[in-house]
């Protein structure tokens, strides 16, 4: 199992408030985290790196190789909630930092079972056979329009309040989180990215890259997608394979 990981500022932000970080346990078990800041002056990059730091000491400390899949659920829902206490209690410290919060999609592949958390619009998609399934759901304004039925797809695309999330971590002492249980196979290729890759790369091209690269060349390539198309906002792409 590989993990390949990039996160860029992009073109436009004077900050990078995405974060992440993984692991490679062993041939067969693997985590990765992405997390999206945001918030006024340092409060994005706080937020984001704080959850991402918390969930990473977490799983280091408390993972053991003889863990059931209910103990696993345990440990990373756990993870994530505590990463949502510890950017709640730093928002109501420091007025500085009031308000901040940051998207999570947490994934830990075990075997043949990708075992996803999830909150806010970072996204989480599966490419196998050359065909792209998004396992995660956004947590934003919009696609709870198009739930109801007031938006299609395509206008949730390019609708103006598209970056206006419904939940995240750090805005209060409690979250509500997915968890999502998804099949992985040999050959399947995981892609965990911030908003500033998923707004800005098509599907198409996502598959498209997997197909055709593997590695650092992969996860460059698609940052360099993502500014060809834009890069206004950070860009942040994790794949597992």
């Amino acid at each position: 199992m590989e993990v390949f990981s990039k996160t860029d500022i992009g073109l436009v932000r004077t900050e990078n408030q995405d974060s992440s970080a993984y692991s490679v346990i062993s041939s067969d078990c693997a985590w990765a985290v992405v997390c999206d800041g945001m918030g006024g002056a340092n409060g994005g990059k706080t937020a984001s790196s704080a959850a991402v730091n918390y969930i990473s000491e977490f799983i280091n400390r408390e993972f053991k190789e003889d863990m059931d899949d209910d103990a696993l659920y345990e440990m990373l829902v756990s993870a994530v909630d505590g990463a949502n206490l510890r950017v709640y209690k730093m928002s109501m410290e420091d007025y500085e930092l009031a308000g901040m919060g940051t998207t999570c999609d947490l994934v830990f592949v075990r075997g043949e079972v990708a075992h996803v958390v999830h909150v806010g619009d970072s996204r989480t998609y599966s490419i196998r056979d050359g065909k792209i399934l998004q396992i995660t759901e956004d947590h934003s304004l919009v696609q709870e329009m198009v739930r109801r039925g007031e938006l299609t797809p395509d206008q949730a695309m390019h609708h103006p309040n598209k970056n206006l999330i419904t939940r995240a971590l750090g805005i209060s002492h409690e979250v509500h989180i997915d968890y999502i249980e998804a099949e992985f196979s040999k050959g399947d290729v995981l892609l965990i990215c911030s908003d500033g890759l998923s707004n800005y790369v098509s599907k198409a091209d996502m598959v498209r890259t997997v197909t055709e690269q593997k590695g650092e060349l992969l996860i460059d390539t698609l940052v360099e997608i993502a500014k060809r198309h834009g890069g206004h906002d950070n860009i942040t792409v994790t794949v597992v394979y």
